[in-house]
């Protein structure tokens, strides 16, 4: 995968870039786990979930938030990694403007900062939120959400525990015209450790309903040894 360099709002921000060779395809951004707490553009949910968007066509970008890796910066509890984020979806659009169209996916602190990019980018007309810490972070701004998407938690989760998730999912369902899905993957913890697998097939189901069973396109081989 390509490695990039784009700017955002504190400096420079490290990135993996997968561009469709489809004119027109759509593009998602991955949006990594708490960086204070080892979260990394090479976190294995966000790696997997890369190439889950990557093999249905669509241009995706995966990106080290603001003192992460080798992007400028430091933590900004939230706010400055909120640009960074947006910042990253403007790079992907630069590249892709005639994109039909644009998802955002993120794990843990990264459903928190991609759920708030959902809302003031209009153009985002679906999302992954995997194990969103609802009992740590204030997800209120969700009303009402304005796209439709899928939550997903594990049932051993105990940093963002299934009752505080299920209580936003339930909150979020009753809007009109927008379908709230949710999945909870058995015996995966917050991390999703030896539950990946299951994790990104409940994933990619949803993908390809959404997107009408997509042909799987081929990408570079998959291996451990060529993360980063």
């Amino acid at each position: 995968m390509p490695e990039v360099i784009f700017t955002g709002p504190a400096g420079r921000l490290e990135g993996r870039f997968h561009p469709s060779k489809q004119r027109g395809a759509p593009i998602a951004v991955i949006l990594h786990p708490h960086p204070q707490f080892g979260g990394t553009m090479n976190n294995q949910i966000v790696y997997n979930l890369y190439y889950a968007f990557a093999e249905r066509g669509f241009s995706v970008l995966r990106f080290n938030f603001r003192g992460v890796g080798r992007s400028q910066g430091s933590f900004d509890h939230g706010q400055g990694e909120l640009s960074d984020a947006a910042a990253a979806l403007d790079w992907v659009q630069s590249f892709n403007p005639e994109a039909r169209a644009c998802w955002i996916a993120g794990a843990s602190f990264g459903a928190w900062i991609g759920m708030q990019l959902l809302m003031r980018r209009p153009e985002i007309e679906g999302f992954i939120s995997i194990a969103p810490p609802a009992n740590r972070f204030d997800f209120s701004f969700l009303a009402p959400c304005p796209s439709s998407g899928l939550f997903v938690h594990g049932d051993q989760d105990r940093v963002a525990p299934i009752k505080e998730v299920m209580a936003l999912i339930e909150k979020l369902k009753t809007q009109r015209g927008i379908v709230i899905e949710h999945a909870t993957i058995p015996g995966a913890n917050h991390f999703f450790e030896n539950c990946i697998d299951p994790l990104i097939a409940e994933i990619g189901a949803y993908l390809d309903r959404r997107l009408d069973n997509p042909p799987k396109r081929a990408t570079p081989t998959r291996s451990l040894g060529s993360r980063g």
